[in-house]
């Protein structure tokens, strides 16, 4: 029967979707029992607890952060021999006994699914939301908070996520105004009280936001009473913000119908985390369950990896299908966790992991490319210099060349050039650390060749761009939802001679901040004149390309 199925490099035992909590988990146990495992995300490893400065609940772990804590889970996983691939999932085949997942990187199929796939903040509704979406109305306190330092902030929402990012909102405003629909939180009462006796914080309970108002930026708040029925408004004569935490949205829009959903989108699990569908299971947030934390996230992708390995192990038998993991891919010497928004004790950029990475990953590269560095007398410009000089001692395919500013030109950047010596349109006017250092890498990739696989379709709109069109992306490099905008813009830029793509960190180019009225990111500006905020796939960034031709 084996013969009969494609078991080639992009066969597995198990494909998981999503790599929060709940993903890590499952490729853990998977892997340790020595299946082949393949992890699928399409932003950065980790989810939504990535942006969570303190986690102070997961048992055994006294304090730490979101970021640390997975990346921790992503290593154990990784020493385990899971696969990890950065992919957008498109359509899933996953009715048969083989299942098929259709990624921008191409078609992997397995004998199990686990989906993973988390949710996403939930949007209100409320007059004004969307109008002021990144210009004073907010989504995430870590990437955006920065933003709205000396100001007055609300924050709405009463569960455990708005108590946590309230109470970081504090290092940054000037008060924080609680806004709660309920008569009192939802969360743990020893958080709630952290927010009840703070000097910062004031709160309003059984209360809501009506509308938001204003020209560029707020300049007016109307919120409701739903005891009394009485509205007020708020009007400082200053710039304030909005910040919601009103719950998520499931990630499953765009699931195959055959897959079960309850009424609010949620996945339908038996206890053992199996879905309806034979080989499919489900694990973390984007479950029908009582409570959403790590802890459940983790425990969820234990369960669903060993019910899963019953059913994997069946098939093998049934399907005569040899064992996919050989004992070279068995566990691995164990690496450290990579933090790569941190310079080395030695002032280094760039830390003896990521090299090790780095030198592997240039082996792939097609072609040399070149970086020109154009740069000024700046801070940045000094960093950048550094910057470029560690890259160059990997002895990767890489070339630069250092030119100085002349006249008005916005200096500084990095531009990236091709073997062939042509423009790719693609500069960073940023030092690509932080969340960035992995979408500078993968710019290199893209320009060296074979580069990131795009779906044809896509790659044949983008190359069809007849007028020139100028990409700037203004980002944070504490930004966890900035990368993927950051990639798909240059991903186009590579793809298309008519396309640019300019990446901005805005703490080096407040300028663009106060021109474009931003106050949140990723921002997307383009030509000059239209103003998109929000993460875009590559999808996404197509469509608002065609949409200014």
């Amino acid at each position: 029967m084996s013969d009969l199925i494609n078991i080639d490099k992009n066969f597995y035992d198990l494909i998981i979707v999503g790599a929060g909590p709940a993903g890590l988990s499952a490729a853990i146990y998977m892997a340790r029992a020595k299946y082949k495992v393949l992890v699928l995300e399409k932003d950065k490893i980790g989810g939504q607890i990535t942006i969570t400065e303190e986690v102070v609940n997961y048992p055994g772990v006294e304090r730490t952060s979101g970021k640390k804590l997975t990346e921790t889970m992503r290593v154990q996983a990784d020493y385990f021999g899971a696969e990890f691939k950065l992919a957008t999932v498109g359509e899933m085949e996953l009715e048969g006994k083989i299942k098929r997942i259709h990624t921008d990187k191409g078609v992997f199929s397995s004998l199990g699914v686990v989906l993973a796939t988390g949710a996403n903040p939930r949007k209100l509704g409320f007059t004004g939301e969307k109008e002021f979406q990144g210009r004073g109305v907010a989504y995430c306190a870590t990437c955006d908070g920065e933003f709205f330092t000396d100001m007055n902030i609300f924050v709405v929402g009463g569960g455990f996520a708005a108590v946590e990012e309230g109470l970081f909102l504090t290092k940054y405003a000037k008060k924080v105004t609680f806004i709660v629909r309920e008569e009192d939180f939802t969360c743990a009462k020893t958080v709630a009280d952290k927010v009840k006796d703070h000097p910062q914080i004031d709160i309003h309970f059984q209360t809501q936001v009506v509308e938001v108002g204003g020209e560029s930026l707020p300049s007016y708040a109307i919120f409701r009473n739903d005891k009394t029925g009485e509205e007020w408004r708020y009007e400082p004569g200053e710039n304030f913000g909005v910040f919601v935490f009103a719950g998520y949205v499931p990630n499953t829009s765009w699931y195959p119908k055959s897959v079960e959903v309850n009424e609010m989108g949620y996945l339908v699990t038996d206890m053992n985390k199996k879905t309806n569908i034979d080989g499919v299971y489900g694990a973390g947030d984007v479950c029908v369950k009582n409570l959403r934390q790590v802890v459940t996230a983790v425990s969820d992708g234990a369960i669903a990896a060993t019910s899963l390995e019953k059913h994997v192990s069946a098939l093998h038998e049934e399907l005569q299908i040899p064992e996919l993991r050989g004992e070279e891919e068995g566990v691995k010497e164990r690496p450290e966790p990579v933090e790569e928004d941190k310079k080395e004790e030695d002032g280094s950029f760039i830390s003896g992991e990521i090299r090790s990475q780095l030198k592997g990953l240039f082996k792939k590269f097609a072609n040399p490319v070149k970086i020109k560095a154009v740069l000024d007398n700046s801070k940045l410009a000094k960093e950048m210099e550094g910057f470029l000089e560690e890259l160059m001692e990997l002895e990767g395919p890489l070339s630069w060349e250092k030119q100085s500013a002349s006249g008005e030109e916005q200096a500084p950047y990095m531009e990236l050039f091709n073997h062939k010596g042509e423009e790719t349109g693609v500069r960073f006017y940023a030092v690509p650390g932080g969340h960035e250092f992995n979408s500078f890498i993968v710019a290199l990739y893209n320009v060296a060749g074979p580069g990131q696989e795009v779906d044809p379709s896509l790659a044949e709109s983008i190359q069809a761009v007849e007028k020139k069109t100028n990409l700037k992306i203004l980002i944070s490099l504490s930004c966890t939802m900035c990368p993927e905008t950051v990639m798909s813009a240059q991903r186009s830029a590579v793809l298309s001679e008519n396309i640019e793509a300019h990446m901005f960190d805005l703490a080096h180019f407040p300028e663009l901040k106060e021109k474009y009225n931003v106050m949140s990111v990723p921002c997307l500006v383009v030509n000059d004149s239209k103003v998109y905020f929000g993460k875009k796939n590559l999808e996404e960034m197509t469509k608002i390309i065609a949409e200014n031709q």
